[in-house]
């Protein structure tokens, strides 16, 4: 399967950077978008899937390789 995503790069933020950049990345996308979120900050193992449960969007994907945590998101 294949997701075309919208890429927000938050590597090198830290909390709560890399949730604040994609936030303002979701303004512009619409219900069903995915964005693929870009993030070598550890503490977003934890909040990008806890962000998700609270904002109603869909946790697609999460993997972790050579520091750079990726996840897709689906827009609600």
């Amino acid at each position: 399967m294949s997701i075309t995503a919208t890429t927000v790069d938050a590597r090198g933020q830290s909390c709560p950077g890399p949730l604040v950049t994609l936030h303002r990345a979701l303004k512009d996308g619409g219900p069903g978008d995915v964005f693929e979120l870009l993030a070598t900050d550890p503490g977003s193992k934890s909040d990008v899937p806890s962000w998700a449960t609270l904002s109603g969007n869909e946790l697609l994907e999460a993997s972790h390789e050579d520091g750079v945590f990726r996840y897709l998101i689906r827009k609600a």
